[in-house]
């Protein structure tokens, strides 16, 4: 199951379009879902989890814990709402488009795909790309 949870004013519109969404990506991984909590904040919130658990003292978007047994995935996805505004401004796309790049980004860390090194990144841009197409809303 995949649960919405915030820690700021901030709420996603159709939560259930972004669940079906998230939830085809990860069966277009061959994996099953699991348990999946994203937790959206704020700078200061993410920051403190970023010193508390991962010694460094650095803002940044998104920190995932996988909690994954097998295929199953599982985990903890914490959300900067204001480093996904600010990115979405660096890089000239909508803040709706950043943020489902954020939010299949930490899926696809549970589906295996790393973002250390340069050929690693090239095809976490590319698996993320390929994923936001995925994504439909009725209109």
């Amino acid at each position: 199951m995949i649960n919405f949870n915030y820690e700021t004013e901030f709420e996603i519109s159709d939560e259930e379009a972004y669940v079906d969404w998230l939830s085809n990506v990860i069966v277009s991984e061959k994996k099953s879902q699991g348990d999946i909590n994203y937790i959206f904040c704020d700078d200061g919130y993410l920051l403190e989890i970023n010193q508390q658990y991962l010694d460094h003292d650095t803002l940044t978007d998104i920190i995932s814990f996988d909690y994954s047994v097998g295929n199953e995935l599982h985990g903890d996805i914490f959300i900067s709402i204001e480093r996904v505004a600010e990115n979405a401004a660096d890089f000239g796309v909508s803040f709706d488009e950043e943020l489902k790049r954020v939010l299949v980004h930490g899926v696809l860390h549970y589906c295996g795909y790393k973002d250390k090194s340069e050929a690693d990144e090239r095809l976490m841009r590319q698996k993320e790309e390929e994923k936001m197409l995925l994504f439909h809303v009725e209109q």
